[in-house]
């Protein structure tokens, strides 16, 4: 199928990369989200990065603007009945992304692929919640979207290996490098890194190292281009607690259990960059 119109849900963080993602890769692109002032400010967000790409001499002017005009905003997903394409960025909570993955299902052409953003939610939860669970697939971009290359592409249980390979040729269109994972929690990503993050939390918690000490060890004795306390201070610690809460409800084992640390942090509403007080002060 020609995919010529995307829709993104969520005007986020995650969900206004992708939505520049694909306006920049010549797509039609219709953000959605409830409250206009978020719309707004990603809208201001997209037209900021594009323009530092002009700077940086890696788009030109008349690109950007092309870019900007192929990009839409609307607060219901009654926008999206037209949608070749539907990409879900939603909070990070099962219920919630279920509800409208049935939403969708109503609203969209049947033979539209819905992909969601989750970081560790199962796809074949979120597929079940509609009549096309082989057309759903998680399409886990990373952050910052524009930037990063990698998408990680899931296949729940019932995805279909056309499904897997429009979504596929998707990434290469974007420039992006699809690596396929299975639908365990977290997937390969977040199975892996947020133990090291909850570790070097544990760390903090015990006074084994201060935030800097830790993230100067693993800086400059790892080579990780950031901390694992800076990361997690970009990610949002709610967003961490939230998948190490999915990890640890779906696979069962205590090795996964969010530091008491990071609880106590979250309630105290000290999540990171986006609160200005984290591990580190912004």
């Amino acid at each position: 199928m020609m995919i010529k119109t995307i829709g993104v849900i969520g005007a986020g963080t995650m969900g206004n990369g992708i939505a520049q993602v694909f306006a920049q890769s010549g797509f039609t692109v219709t953000l959605v989200d409830v409250a206009q002032p978020m719309l707004d400010r990603a809208r201001a967000t997209i037209e900021k990065n594009l323009g530092k790409f002009v700077e940086k001499g890696k788009l030109t002017a008349s690109d950007r603007e092309a870019a900007l005009a192929r990009l839409q905003t609307a607060t219901s997903i009654d926008q999206l009945s037209d949608a070749d394409y539907v990409v879900e960025a939603i909070v990070e909570n099962a219920d919630t992304k279920r509800g409208l993955f049935t939403s969708l299902d109503a609203i969209t052409k049947p033979e539209v692929i819905l992909a969601s953003n989750t970081s560790s939610i199962s796809i074949t939860l979120l597929g079940a919640a509609t009549k096309r669970p082989d057309k759903v697939l998680g399409m886990h971009f990373m952050n910052p979207v524009p930037l990063m290359t990698l998408v990680e592409m899931i296949r729940g249980q019932a995805t279909s290996e056309a499904t897997m390979r429009v979504a596929s040729e998707l990434c290469t269109a974007l420039g992006k490098t699809p690596v396929e994972a299975a639908d365990y929690p977290g997937f390969i990503a977040n199975r892996i890194l947020m133990p090291m993050i909850n570790e070097a939390i544990f760390a903090v918690m015990e006074g084994v190292g201060t935030p800097e000490a830790i993230d100067a060890v693993m800086k400059l004795g790892m080579n990780h281009p950031m901390g694992p306390l800076t990361l997690a201070d970009f990610i949002g610690l709610d967003v961490c607690l939230a998948i190490l809460n999915v990890l640890h409800d779906g696979i069962g084992d205590p090795k996964y259990r969010p530091c008491p640390l990071l609880r106590r942090m979250v309630a105290a509403g000290h999540l990171g960059r986006k609160s200005g007080q984290g591990f580190y002060a912004y």
